[in-house]
């Protein structure tokens, strides 16, 4: 497994862009997301710096009469640094300033971005992939979960390599050890190629194994939750099967995938508790976890838990939404769940309720998992929806 560099520090600076589409408003709401993900990883944020990228690019057209002069803008990080120059001389000189020794970019950097930067801060640089990459690992449990975590690291590692294992001299081959032969580099990446070819092997073999396992519960009716992450869907897991799903008020608590069997009217059911989706969800981890998200694919009925405590609750259904737009489930019937109504001002809440009933009809249910307000509505709009499904079994 690749050892995590910044897994013991403890101090860092957090860093995002404000573009037309996302203003500084909507900027600070992520970062103060990436904030919760960095405490997750046990991280302090000291700092946190806005770069705006809106940047004019003036180009000169001459003739033989005139010169003609074209403005136009472009809204886009900076290919070489991300944040342009001049930020990255501020953030130096506050990382030397105050001991920073982690600095986390709300965007993926490209590998070209992450040397380039590396020349000017010498302390450890993430993004947000690696750091949902990390807080998956440590979180993961089971030995399926960490396997595909540490293959999803292994393909976000493999472009980005650059010396980072200093294990090897230089090799040389032929005949009497003539000639250039693999450098370290080389090397390196062909060891990485290897392992994730022996994941791959490894997870194609235990994919096979789950969807037997899926197949014999084919005579159960099943419900899987899904949803945002840190939004409920483990306590509604606990309550609803009488189990113990292990839940804590952080980001992506639980990660692996836990199915209870229980029973609901006199109408036995599977409930699949599935990992939580989050904005900016790496690709890697989607084809990763794909037996994981076959779980949500194969159900009958999907509960989507909404935190509507959030202030952005809407655009965290729209992020739902397309993610499971994205792995092919558009067709599922789905119940959606108003988790957390005991943290809202009631006017406020029932305005939300009214707007929401609007939107989707009799296929919503307000409720506090935690408070236990509003099951029993959720277990019988549950049961009248695997009723229809039970007799047509």
């Amino acid at each position: 497994m690749i050892e995590n560099k910044y897994r013991q520090c403890k101090r860092a600076v957090l860093i995002g862009l404000i573009t037309t589409e996302q203003g500084k408003n909507k900027s600070k709401e992520y970062l103060d997301e990436l904030n919760l993900l960095a405490e997750t990883a046990k991280i302090e944020v000291c700092a946190i710096f806005f770069q705006r990228v809106c940047r004019s690019d003036t180009k000169t057209f001459r003739s033989d009469t005139k010169t003609f002069r074209s403005d136009t803008k472009t809204f886009r990080s900076d290919t070489k640094t991300f944040i342009g120059y001049g930020k990255l001389q501020d953030i130096v000189v506050y990382v030397k300033t105050h001991s920073i020794d982690t600095i986390i970019f709300d965007d993926e950097l490209s590998p070209r971005q992450l040397k380039n930067i590396r020349k000017y801060i010498e302390c450890t640089i993430i993004d947000r992939t690696q750091l949902i990459l990390d807080i998956f690992y440590n979180r993961a449990k089971t030995y399926y979960a960490r396997t595909q975590v540490e293959m999803a690291q292994y393909q976000y590692l493999l472009p980005r390599l650059t010396r980072m294992w200093t294990h090897l001299e230089r090799q040389r081959g032929g005949i009497g050890f003539r000639g250039p032969g693999e450098t370290e580099l080389e090397t390196d990446r062909r060891i990485l190629r290897d392992r994730i070819g022996s994941l791959r092997r490894r997870l194609l073999s235990i994919d096979t194994q789950m969807s037997i396992q899926r197949k014999h519960r084919n005579k159960f009716i099943r419900v899987a939750i899904i949803g945002y992450t840190n939004v409920g869907k483990s306590t509604l897991m606990n309550i609803l099967s009488k189990s113990t799903v292990f839940i804590e008020n952080k980001l992506f608590a639980t990660v692996d995938t836990t199915v209870r069997k229980t029973v609901i009217g006199n109408i036995p059911l599977l409930i699949t508790d599935t990992v939580g989706f989050i904005r900016k969800l790496p690709t890697l981890l989607i084809k990763s976890f794909k037996s994981t998200l076959d779980e949500v694919r194969e159900s009958d009925i999907l509960l989507h838990v909404i935190d509507i405590s959030h202030e952005s609750f809407e655009e965290h259904i729209h992020i739902v939404r397309d993610t499971l737009s994205e792995i092919g489930i558009i067709d599922k019937p789905v119940l959606m769940v108003f988790n957390k109504i005991d943290t809202v001002n009631n006017l406020t809440f029932q305005e939300w309720k009214h707007n929401s009933c609007m939107k989707y009809s009799n296929k919503t249910v307000f409720l506090s998992a935690k408070m236990g307000i509003g099951i029993s509505e959720l277990k019988q709009m549950l049961f009248n929806q695997i009723k229809i499904l039970h007799q047509k079994r």
